[in-house]
């Protein structure tokens, strides 16, 4: 006879992804989607081949079982420190959550928390030059819905600099498509801000919404961004459609082929070019979601109106022609860089 299945690991897992996250702690939904896949991949691991996931008990997740998990994902799964670093965040989360909501694993928990980050590598920052991003754009084939649909998304990261999660959660809601655009963004803690759209960002974001049949001014928000399946296009789809124009396009330039490109490389392309507009610091970290902002709207509508006039200032991707210090050699610079 089976013996029952413990219930005890599975409620916690559902309140702590269904509740705890969403409401106590205002999680987006991408982020509460990266804890819950790296809490499964702990789930399969602690299961193994033997044994079923439903019938793992808070008691397996030992922290020594832990320990070699997050082993085997730098030895077979080839993650890198920062990619482990990522699922011990989430694991450590769901721990604290345990020992507060269950006095009775306390010890567990702390012992699990007490598990410590790996230090990683500081990698050099890798960000794409105008004509770099000039070369991607034009090598999309714009014949087709997806390379449509590519275009529209890499274009509108760098208009905003915003982090990947934040484009791919984007509606319909959150867009003002009239004269002056903007977008409405909600970065970590879902702090909400406000950024302006080139024209041609704005129109091209029409031209998709019209290609999808979604009316701008729609009552009903859907999501912008889509995968061939018609569902949620992912983070990992997002770094996929980049990737592979980042090689294609490498073709071409020759200076890709020595650049790991990413989604967040998009974000430090926009830091970067503000940078070279001469816009300060502090405005562009306040540009990229890195300062608090207020919620009245006297303030947000003052705040909007000077990025606007930045954006100006900074342009479309072009080359400029004045010589300007050489910004890669402040090493604050380049600190604060690393950190978007």
């Amino acid at each position: 006879m089976k013996r029952p299945l413990p219930v005890e690991l599975g409620a916690v897992l559902k309140r702590f992804l269904g509740e705890y996250l969403p409401h106590q702690r205002a999680y987006s939904t991408l982020t509460i989607y990266s804890y819950r896949d790296s809490l499964k991949l702990l789930l399969q691991y602690a299961a193994g081949k033997k044994r079923r996931v439903a019938d793992l008990g808070i008691a397996d997740l030992s922290p020594s079982l832990i320990t070699s998990f997050l082993d085997h994902l730098e030895a077979k799964r080839h993650n890198t420190s920062a990619t482990r670093n990522v699922r011990l965040a989430a694991i450590h989360s769901f721990f604290e959550y345990l020992g507060s909501e269950h006095p009775d694993h306390l010890d567990q928990a702390q012992r699990v928390l007490s598990i410590p980050f790996k230090r990683t590598d500081h990698r050099s920052i890798e960000y794409l030059e105008a004509e770099e991003l000039r070369a991607i754009l034009d090598d999309i084939d714009r014949a087709t819905v997806a390379g449509r649909r590519d275009y529209v998304l890499l274009t509108l990261m760098f208009n905003t600099g915003a982090r990947v999660t934040e484009i791919l959660s984007l509606k319909t809601s959150d867009l003002y498509l009239r004269p002056p655009p903007s977008v409405r963004l909600f970065g970590k803690g879902r702090k909400e801000r406000l950024c302006p759209l080139w024209p041609e960002t704005a129109r091209l974001i029409r031209q998709h919404l019209a290609e999808l049949g979604i009316e701008v001014d729609t009552h009903d928000p859907q999501p912008l961004f889509r995968n061939h399946r018609g569902g949620l296009l992912t983070r990992f789809g997002a770094r996929y459609i980049l990737q592979r124009h980042v090689r294609r396009a490498a073709e071409k330039s020759h200076s890709l082929k020595r650049k790991r490109i990413h989604p967040h490389s998009m974000r430090h392309s926009t830091a970067v070019h503000l940078l070279k507009s001469g816009v300060d610091l502090s405005t562009i970290a306040h540009w990229l979601g890195h300062a608090s902002i207020t919620t009245t709207h006297k303030y947000v509508a003052i705040d909007l109106e000077a990025k606007r006039a930045l954006l100006a200032k900074a342009g479309p991707v072009v080359a400029t022609s004045a010589k300007k210090p050489d910004w890669r050699n402040d090493q604050e610079l380049l600190k604060w860089l690393e950190a978007l």
